[in-house]
């Protein structure tokens, strides 16, 4: 397990870029996030990119494996599908499934579908 110091110049070594597109202003959303992108990947915020970089580098050094993005989960109830969660990243570390948000404020929404996915999928969804 690495500190915020110890990880931030792995990624300096490693040369992971953080970028903002070239092509476009990041324009400040709802929650006042700025997308961000990195590896030619578009992140709806700053922390969710951060996120990704430290990420990264646990799959670079085998502590976690099989690392997806934006996971989508269907939540149905009695066979009716009522809407999807989609997960910032899904991981798994030491054989166990990690679900993972990397949410600033929790939107009424998405709390309602952090229930949902405990409740039905038995799933706990870890924020950072």
């Amino acid at each position: 397990d690495l500190g915020p110091v110890e990880r931030e110049q792995v990624r300096r070594e490693i040369g992971v870029p953080v970028s903002v597109s070239a092509d476009a202003q990041p324009v400040p959303g709802k929650w006042r996030n700025v997308p961000v992108i990195i590896d030619g990947i578009r992140f709806a915020s700053k922390r969710e990119a951060r996120r990704y970089a430290e990420l990264k580098i646990e799959l670079q050094s085998g502590d976690i494996t099989d690392l997806k993005l934006q996971k989508r989960f269907a939540i149905r109830v009695n066979g009716v599908h009522v809407c999807d969660y989609i997960a910032d990243f899904v991981y798994y570390r030491q054989g166990i499934r990690v679900v993972e948000d990397a949410n600033g404020k929790a939107p009424d929404v998405y709390k309602i579908k952090r229930a949902l996915m405990r409740g039905i999928h038995g799933i706990k969804i870890v924020e950072v």
